[in-house]
């Protein structure tokens, strides 16, 4: 049960990492690092966290390029026996990425449309027009048909794709997850960790309620409770 709840290390540096991997110790198994703490140790802390700690590791990369680029870059980060590795959801970086992880166990999984962004963000980016949900399922249809083995996705979006034929036996990662009473941050598609569970996702991430909290490991000992909660009802 306790891998559900991924805590995101979005945190200054490595040794910070290390330092809030000791604090939440045996209460979370799988830690997200993502491209922020790329330039800051962030693969020597996944190394780490994983050979010497028994971690779970998501590296939350979005990867986006031409297609032999983002299969020679998947290659090289399956070496670090990473768990989860995010790409973006378009079909032809789906297809390189699986062909990358091809000789490892790692999941590739697709972004659909980051929960920092809505239909206005989109406008401005030049996106197809439509109901943001629709774009959502969509993309995630299109990742699944090139190979991904899950999704990224809001958990107000997480039971659409769940009920998708498609969906069968995929992953569903769900980001923008706030306890009750949390601030927003930067996110603006939003639940809390028992509403994204009872919608359909495998896997939370919750980062700046766990690790800006004055007891971290209570924090985390919370969701895990909504969690089980959730799971329980469903």
């Amino acid at each position: 049960m306790n891998d559900k709840l991924i805590v995101a290390m979005d945190v200054p540096n490595a040794l910070a990492g290390l330092e809030l991997a000791k604090t939440l110790g045996d209460s979370i198994s799988f830690y997200k690092i993502g491209l922020g703490m790329l330039t800051s140790g962030g693969l020597a802390l996944a190394n780490e966290l994983k050979l010497e700690h028994g971690k779970r590791i998501f590296l939350d990369m979005k990867l986006f390029d031409i297609g032999a680029t983002v299969e020679h870059a998947v290659r090289g980060i399956a070496q670090y026996d990473i768990d989860f590795l995010t790409v973006h959801g378009d079909p032809h970086v789906v297809r390189a990425a699986k062909e990358g992880a091809s000789k490892s166990n790692m999941k590739i999984l697709a972004v659909t449309i980051l929960t920092s962004l809505d239909r206005d963000d989109l406008d401005a980016n030049l996106m197809k027009t439509g109901d943001i949900r629709h774009l959502v399922i969509e993309r995630a249809e299109r990742a699944f048909e090139a190979g991904a083995d899950g999704v990224i996705a809001s958990p107000q979006e997480a039971g659409l794709i769940r009920a998708l034929s498609s969906a069968k036996k995929k992953l569903i990662v769900t980001p923008g997850v706030r306890p009750k009473g949390a601030a927003l941050g930067d996110q603006k598609r939003i639940a809390t960790p028992a509403e994204a569970i009872a919608n359909g996702a495998d896997h939370i991430v919750v980062g700046r309620p766990i690790w800006q909290s004055n007891d971290p490991r209570q924090a985390a000992q919370s969701i895990l409770q909504d969690i089980r909660d959730a799971s329980t009802d469903r």
